[in-house]
């Protein structure tokens, strides 16, 4: 029996963007026939509406990755549900999709901060980590490199598995694309993270 591994995407702003990354990442999960789950940044979304639209048209799990990328623990109270509802109020508007109940803290920071996770809950949201971070955020080496980190990760955790990735590093789509290939064989099924029925996800470790 496979076991079942989300691939994730914080789909956000980037010191060192790469044009058409994102939109190459989606081309390749659709030709794998995968769905994975993207949180999508607020000014991201404003700033790249097509590509958020694509992302749900696509199919995949949307969630958000708040409006500014901030750090949650730093914002008051005020601030942390306004920086949450500019960020769905831009989801809702540009792409068409609620992204509640699911919810990224940038740099996650504040995902074990119980006022933080209290304003997400009071907004509908509960926080999401992850399991597996290959450090694609770094966007150095090749995408080989990348590809085992991940599977090593994969491996370590087991089923269940939740994998950190961006939508802008210039290597995650081959990466991917390499994952995808290889999952039969390798007894992996990636599926959204709404479908791993597992324990809750907002104790992800990180």
């Amino acid at each position: 029996m496979a076991i079942r591994v989300a691939l994730t995407f914080d789909a956000e702003h980037a010191d060192r963007p790469n044009a058409g990354s994102t939109e190459r990442l989606l081309d390749v999960l659709a030709a794998g026939g995968t769905r994975a789950t993207f949180f999508l940044q607020g000014r991201w979304v404003e700033s790249a509406p097509d590509t958020a639209r694509a992302v749900m048209d696509a199919g995949h799990v949307v969630g958000s990755h708040g409006h500014y990328h901030c750090r949650m623990s730093q914002l008051t109270d005020d601030g942390i549900r306004d920086d949450v509802a500019l960020a769905e109020a831009a989801i809702c508007e540009i792409a068409g999709v609620d992204p509640r109940p699911w919810f990224r803290c940038p740099f996650g920071d504040g995902a074990r901060d119980p006022r933080v996770l209290a304003g997400l809950g009071a907004a509908g949201y509960r926080h999401v980590g992850w399991h597996v971070d290959p450090e694609d955020w770094r966007d150095e080496g090749s995408a080989e490199k990348l590809e085992r980190r991940v599977r090593e990760g994969i491996e370590r955790e087991g089923d269940g598995s939740v994998v950190l990735l961006h939508g802008w590093p210039s290597a995650t789509p081959l990466a991917v694309e390499r994952l995808l290939a290889s999952a039969s064989e390798d007894g992996v099924a990636y599926v959204g993270i709404d479908q791993l029925g597992v324990a809750p996800v907002d104790t992800v470790p990180w």
